[in-house]
């Protein structure tokens, strides 16, 4: 019988949940959710009920809601939407943001 042979060199579990993350290339599908819970998080309940879809493609947050009211007044502050979401994200990836 031949054993398994193993690799020995420790590493931090972040290193090695980052690389399959890499190699299975799930970056995108992660970014994604991660973009989902920062909304959420950072719009609270009230915005999050009225949101119908999140999307990011490239640098643009793509944001639908179904009140027009609420996507006429969240659209005074995209700026600082973009600036907050990034913050919370820990990365400057949203660019641009735009409400359907």
């Amino acid at each position: 019988m031949s054993e398994k042979k193993r690799h020995t060199e420790e590493q931090p579990l972040s290193e090695v949940l980052k690389s399959f993350i890499r190699v299975n290339r799930l970056e995108k599908g992660i970014t994604q959710v991660q973009v989902e819970d920062a909304w959420k998080n950072m719009m609270g309940p009230a915005v999050a009920k009225y949101t119908h879809k999140i999307q990011l493609q490239k640098d643009t947050l793509y944001i639908q809601l179904t009140s027009s009211v609420l996507t006429q007044e969240l659209s005074y502050g995209k700026s600082k939407i973009i600036s907050n979401l990034n913050e919370e994200l820990g990365s400057n990836l949203i660019q641009n943001l735009v409400f359907r």
